[in-house]
């Protein structure tokens, strides 16, 4: 069947220009790869752990019940009953794992102690808690158990070894995988037949059954549903139900703080999608002007013109739009992993619609474009559409022209770039956005990752260089030894620890800290005591306002505090426990998130009056300057022996995870940008080849002709560098806070003012940088055109 004149038309201005049609391919291509993974970003950063709770199928009520398989099956047809998975036999172990020393510390393994809710399942999935193996392989026979790893990026090692205490033999277990519950309802799995070697003699034979609702959106449907399985149940069968309510407002306050983060740059991205796709398209359309004058010319409909160009530009677009969204979700598999540990949910990814939207929106947005601009130039007359694409506009650009030839001080080729971008003004001005929006993207980026870098320090508080955990002292949750003789007596222990800092080289400063968790009137949570037996005022806790306390009778509280007190810096404040009360006057705020619950810090004697069993459980050692904290740890603990672990102080994996984050979409933006300003160069040179040809004939040199290229978008770029540095600032001045915000706290002003004036300075050449960058390609093709081909190309 032969083509329409349309389509003929179309393959050879496809075939005549390639440049053109890569450039438009591979424009989209990138710009649909970062639509896919922003849009991608925005939607799972809105209430993600409501779509990773879907998409695993979590169990909104995971209860532990004495009831029989018989009994349980009952339950499961429940009226509202929707999915059910179990009965998983299940047990509390104490475990002790031996686990290397810190990174650059020498010696045996240490032991550490923990309390795992361990379930048996022979496998990962099924309709409710469908678990996601991150690592290994599920456990399939006696000995093996697969780990839950939290969403900070912490985890047992494969082949770690476990030893169950307290059950007959002291069983076993080596770990084979790892996974994750997006509501965690075991801290360990392994086969259901294990379960029983695992419990420890008058142990309860207890299983686990996990449930999901037509209704379970409120506290009190969750509460009406476990209700009406307590009543399905003989009388005590059910011994306890964890909702799923509970685990979401845990992961929300940790998922808050990052939204606004990931909205900013999902934001970002999509803008300098949308207006390089225009750019391009635009460009090639208005470059074909005088081409769509031959066409008139030799018979074409105005119809049968913007057919030609809507083609012209929807194959590669096409092309670009398949493979961008390909790329883009294969770009998504890193980052939304991240992010997904990030968050703590399990498992992020692309969804459908976003696949199906970006590519069909990017090539609608091509198309439209070309539709626009080719309607306009198939109502021309055949020698007016010839006439105009020939060149800009006559008044376009030579009073620039003028203007910069008497600029002596600069070589001609210069001012002959520097002057080019006024030809095509509005070119220039979308060219000009783009590259604003990628230096915006490289400035807030480098004043994100500043921030976080300085958060992280203040919330790992980084002057506690080392920590040494006192055994006699657990904490919740954990077990300081397996079976062996009764430790010392806790003030023994103390001046053990004591005893071992004092003489130590490379010692500065050391103090002992206490910490519980109290109820108090007037406090919503459970109120967090941190107390310290001497001076601690060199212990790294950043200050939001006011001071460090001083003496008996002051403390400092933290954001969550004074919200839900209603109480000020600097105002006397009385906390009742029970029978006991306490009042402090407030000296400052300090800066620990705490995810919401309120913290008070002060001296141990002081918090006595209300918490009179508050005793150390570690000690907060300072070094000297220039001491090795891994070398400090490894000596100390020689030192001290194996029952006490002592820790050096080091950057979370969460962290690393956030830091590379920022740096991958931050330079993905740029590339964005660098696109934009590739495209704006090649239709530029393009364009003006005659004139080129003219230049090298009167003695252009290569060189002259690439600085000549580079400068038509080297002002383009100092002037977008000296718009985008502020206003990227003032996007960090405003997203910190909003998340600072969403984790419900302030923050210290040191967290915000992260930018230096060199940086400042380097921040505002990237704008140049990306510019250059953009333009080295098409220059170097320029510099290499020979001199009789671009006199023929007019």
């Amino acid at each position: 069947m032969r083509a329409s004149p349309a389509v003929r038309a179309a393959r050879a201005g496809l075939s005549g220009r390639r440049v053109q049609a890569v450039v438009i391919g591979v424009v989209v291509l990138v710009a649909t790869a970062a639509s896919t993974l922003a849009l991608g970003l925005l939607v799972d950063s809105n209430a993600p752990f409501d779509h990773a709770f879907t998409a695993q199928h979590g169990s909104q009520v995971t209860a532990t019940t004495s009831a029989s398989p018989a009994q349980l099956a009952a339950t499961t047809r429940l009226p509202g009953v929707t999915a059910t998975a179990g009965p998983f036999p299940q047990a509390t172990v104490t475990t002790i794992m031996l686990v290397p020393p810190p990174a650059g510390q020498s010696g045996p393994p240490l032991p550490m102690g923990q309390q795992l809710t361990v379930a048996g399942r022979a496998w990962p999935g099924g309709p409710v808690d469908d678990l996601t193996l991150r690592s290994g392989h599920w456990a399939t026979g006696p000995g093996q158990v697969v780990m839950l790893t939290d969403g900070q990026g912490a985890t047992v090692a494969i082949g770690t070894q476990l030893t169950v205490t307290g059950a007959p033999g002291s069983p076993h277990l080596t770990v084979v995988g790892t996974a994750t519950s997006i509501t965690q309802t075991a801290q360990a799995w392994v086969t259901p037949g294990q379960i029983a070697a695992l419990r420890a003699p008058g142990s309860p034979d207890v299983a686990q059954m996990l449930y999901r609702f037509a209704s379970a959106g409120t506290t009190a449907q969750v509460n009406a549903d476990i209700a009406q399985v307590r009543a399905a149940l003989p009388p005590g069968a059910l011994i306890g139900a964890q909702s799923w309510l509970t685990v979401k407002a845990q992961a929300t306050g940790s998922i808050a703080p990052w939204v606004p983060f990931l909205v900013a740059f999902g934001v970002i991205g999509l803008v300098m999608s949308v207006l390089i796709v225009a750019n391009v398209v635009s460009g090639a359309v208005v470059a074909g002007t005088r081409r769509i004058g031959v066409l008139k010319s030799l018979g074409f409909s105005p119809g049968q013109v913007v057919a030609t160009y809507i083609i012209l530009v929807a194959v590669p677009a096409l092309a670009g739009c398949l493979a961008g969204v390909v790329a883009g979700n294969l770009l998504s598999v890193p980052l939304l992993s991240q992010t997904a540990q990030v968050y703590g949910v399990g498992a992020l990814a692309i969804p459908v619609w976003v696949d199906v939207a970006v590519p069909a929106a990017m090539l609608a947005l091509a198309s439209i474009t070309a539709l626009l601009l080719a309607l306009r130039a198939g109502r021309m007359s055949a020698v007016q559409a010839i006439a105009t694409g020939r060149a800009p506009r006559p008044a376009h650009g030579y009073a620039a022209h003028r203007l910069l030839s008497r600029a002596r001080l600069l070589p001609r080729p210069v001012t002959i770039g520097l002057a080019g971008p006024f030809a095509r003004p509005s070119r220039t001005m979308v060219t000009l956005a783009a590259i604003v929006f990628g230096v915006i993207a490289v400035t807030f980026g480098v004043g994100l990752g500043s921030s976080a870098d300085r958060v992280d320090n203040d919330l790992n508080l980084t002057a506690e260089q080392v920590q040494v955990n006192i055994p006699g002292a657990p904490a919740p949750g954990s077990v300081a030894q397996g079976p062996g003789p009764a430790l010392p007596s806790l003030a023994a222990q103390e001046r053990a620890v004591v005893a071992a800092l004092r003489p130590q080289p490379g010692t500065a400063h050391y103090v002992a800290e206490a910490g519980d968790d109290i109820n108090a009137t007037g406090v919503a949570d459970r109120l967090s005591l941190v107390g310290f037996a001497g001076d601690a005022s060199w212990t790294g806790y950043a200050l939001i306002t006011g001071h460090w306390y001083a003496g008996t009778g002051q403390a400092d509280v933290n954001t969550a505090f004074l919200t839900q007190t209603g109480a000020k810096v600097g105002e006397s404040y009385t906390l009742t426990s029970g029978p006991r009360h306490l009042t402090v006057k407030i000296a400052g705020e300090v800066f620990q998130p705490r995810e919401g619950r309120p913290e008070i810090i002060a001296a141990t004697s002081t918090l006595a009056a209300l918490d009179p069993g508050l005793a150390p459980g570690q000690y907060d050692v300072a070094l000297t300057p220039g001491t090795s904290a891994q070398a400090y740890a490894t000596a100390l603990s020689a030192a001290l022996g194996p029952r006490y672990n002592v820790s050096a102080s080091g950057s979370s994996s969460q962290q690393l995870i956030i830091i590379g984050l920022i740096a991958t979409l931050t330079l993905l933006l740029v590339a964005v940008a660098g696109l934009g300003v590739l495209n704006t160069v090649v239709l530029q040179t393009r364009e003006r080849v005659h004139d080129l040809g003219v230049f090298k004939a009167v003695g252009m040199t290569p060189r002259q002709t690439i600085a000549m290229v580079v400068c038509s978008v080297a002002g383009i770029g100092l002037v977008a560098g000296l718009i985008a540095v502020p206003a990227g600032v003032a996007l960090h001045h405003y997203v910190v806070p909003v998340m600072g915000n969403a984790g419900q706290t302030a923050l210290p002003a040191s967290v915000l003012s992260v930018y230096q004036p060199w940086e400042l300075v380097l921040l505002a050449v990237s704008g140049l940088a990306i510019a250059v960058a953009g333009a080295l390609l098409p220059a170097g093709w320029a510099a290499r055109a020979r001199t009789a081909s671009a006199l023929r190309a007019e």
